[in-house]
């Protein structure tokens, strides 16, 4: 008998929880402004929806993602914006009892020298243990366990940093029946930020505006990319001019001048 396990990591909000038996109560992503020397408390709350007991074992990585949807999940120290050494945790094994809630509680030490200012960041996972239950029968058993990733991310004198958008790529699919503009956008900067989308349509016969759509946003780390998708469907079928403008939380503002086509093919 084979046994094999798949992980499936819920990294984002709208990925949802995969009828996991452990929820995470307080959000994926927990972000610090910070000074140097100083310490930081935090928490993340969990529960057990299940009728059964589940335990759970709590470990720190480092980790990237590119516009591609790939996602690396490494060692710490592996990146060298890692925050992972100032990170304490209360302990790495917990045991929830069935419908119970609990909290994990973890401490961030910052140094008191940095040499370079801007966002550091790792990965607290929470990962269920599953029991190894006997099989009889021949072939392959499969256990679906859940991972959760809870980003951790701590701006270090953000004063002095700033994000650097840049596009990577643009382009129009169709999915489902709707034209989707697809914009690939690079972090180079220093600091973490929280970009929307947003592109400007105007017709290339006679520049008349054709209308203006907007993306969700979303969180983007230094050194790292992320699709941005927007729904043009309303667009009829013509040749365009675009602007498409990245703007952040603080309306830091990146523009590029495109030409699109949109096909009803």
């Amino acid at each position: 008998m084979i046994k094999r396990f798949l992980f499936f990591v819920v990294l984002l909000s709208q990925i949802g929880f995969l009828h996991a038996s452990i929820v995470i109560l307080n959000g994926l992503t927990h972000h610090y402004k910070v000074e140097g020397g100083k310490a930081y408390k935090g928490k993340i709350s969990m529960e057990n929806t299940d009728n059964t007991p589940q335990n759970i074992k709590v470990y720190l990585q480092d980790f990237s993602y590119k516009a591609d949807g790939s996602i690396n999940y490494t060692t710490p120290h592996t990146n060298k914006k890692t925050n992972a050494d100032w990170i304490k945790l209360n302990t790495n094994l917990l045991t929830l009892k069935a419908k119970e809630k609990a909290e994990l509680y973890y401490e961030i030490t910052v140094p008191d020298q940095i040499d370079q200012a801007g966002s550091y960041w790792s990965v607290i996972i929470i990962e269920p243990v599953e029991d190894i239950q006997p099989n009889n029968k021949e072939g392959i058993n499969i256990t679906s366990i859940v991972r959760y990733a809870i980003q951790v991310i701590t701006d270090y004198d953000s004063e002095r940093a700033k994000p650097d958008l840049a596009f990577e790529s643009v382009k129009i699919d169709k999915e489902d029946g709707k034209h989707i503009l697809k914009i690939a956008i690079s972090n180079r900067g220093d600091l973490y930020c929280k970009p929307t989308a947003t592109v400007e349509v105007y017709n290339r016969k006679n520049g008349q505006k054709a209308g203006v759509f907007l993306s969700q946003a979303m969180g983007l780390l230094p050194s790292t990319s992320k699709l941005f998708y927007i729904d043009i469907s309303k667009l009829p079928q013509d040749k365009y001019n675009a602007a498409i403008i990245a703007t952040d939380e603080d309306e830091n503002a990146f523009a590029l001048n495109v030409e699109l086509e949109v096909k009803n093919d």
